[in-house]
């Protein structure tokens, strides 16, 4: 079986479970855009080798194989890159929301009448 055809394969399965993931919503639209460009990437280059080579000439490549490393590395690196500005927003956006939870927490217990037993937390024990 010749190279080009385990590669189409390949892109075809990342293709097809990128597109299942996004209509049973387990992948959001933004995330999934990149690795189906990869696919259809990889499927461009798998049918038309020369593609690669031309390019590799263009940009002052020796060998094909270094310009293809070069774009994976920083493909990875943008990856890593969004990933940490996602985690970063999500950090902030936890801590905004333990805030909240503490300050309704404050006021409820604020509220309460006096004499009143609170009612337990996630935290409390029944045997207590």
């Amino acid at each position: 079986m010749p190279i080009q055809t385990i590669y189409v394969a390949i892109s075809t399965i990342v293709f097809v479970a990128m597109v299942s993931l996004l209509r049973s919503r387990k992948l959001r639209e933004k995330y999934a855009m990149l690795w189906l460009l990869v696919s259809v990437a990889i499927v461009t280059l798998a049918l038309v080798p020369q593609l690669l080579s031309w390019l590799a000439g263009a940009l002052g490549f020796q060998v094909p194989s270094n310009l293809l490393f070069t774009l994976a590395i920083l493909l990875l690196l943008g990856v890593t890159l969004h990933l940490s500005l996602e985690i970063s927003r999500l950090e902030d956006e936890t801590r905004v929301l333990a805030e909240n939870v503490a300050i309704l927490n404050m006021l409820v217990h604020d509220q309460r009448p006096a004499g009143t037993t609170p009612a337990p937390g996630p935290d409390a024990h029944p045997d207590e």
